[in-house]
């Protein structure tokens, strides 16, 4: 299955797992990897929606992989999410380009899987936290795999690096994504 991973780091300078993933990705036949920040720099409004609605066509998965900012999407994947799945393309009257698509979330975060958990310090489990990517997904035909999260990232050593990269190097060689959270 033909693969677009869209990328996004509020802070690329000091990305170390983001920027590893993103290189994995890369690395693999079929997937096709844009990474916002080095495409458009910081300018929420400098998006070729036409070049980024392009590169959906032929896709069967798009993958969003970033960092969980302010336990939310990252200020330019938003706006690419606002400009670029537009009406009549993504949604409404003739809007169906992700119809059948599969997305799939892949985020790091700085803090434990225990802060992602009821009993943690934000009471929210990380599907919950990316319920706006899963309604967007829903909402637009997209089928939702269930997301894969990378907890402490920060300051990750290189053996944790590794088993991330690993884990990203084997969902992207799947065909398929089995793991649909729904």
């Amino acid at each position: 299955m033909k693969t677009l991973v869209i990328v996004s780091h509020p802070y690329p300078e000091q990305s170390l797992v983001i920027k590893a993933l993103q290189e994995t990705a890369k690395s693999l036949p079929n997937v096709q990897v844009r990474n916002l920040e080095t495409l458009y720099g910081h300018d929420t409004q400098a998006f070729n929606v036409a070049a980024e609605q392009r590169a959906h066509d032929g896709v069967g998965r798009v993958v969003y992989l970033f960092p969980i900012h302010w336990f939310n999407l990252t200020p330019m994947l938003k706006a690419y999410l606002n400009q670029v799945w537009g009406y009549g393309w993504a949604f409404g009257r003739d809007g169906n380009a992700l119809q059948g698509k599969q997305m799939q979330v892949v985020v790091s975060t700085g803090a434990t899987a225990h802060t992602y958990s009821a009993d943690g310090l934000i009471h929210s489990n990380i599907d919950e936290v990316l319920t706006p990517m899963k309604a967007s997904a829903l909402y637009v035909g997209m089928t939702y795999a269930k997301p894969v999260a990378f907890f402490e990232a920060m300051g990750a050593g290189a053996e944790k690096l590794a088993g991330f990269k690993a884990a990203l190097h084997t969902l992207l060689s799947a065909p398929t994504v089995q793991n649909t959270g729904s």
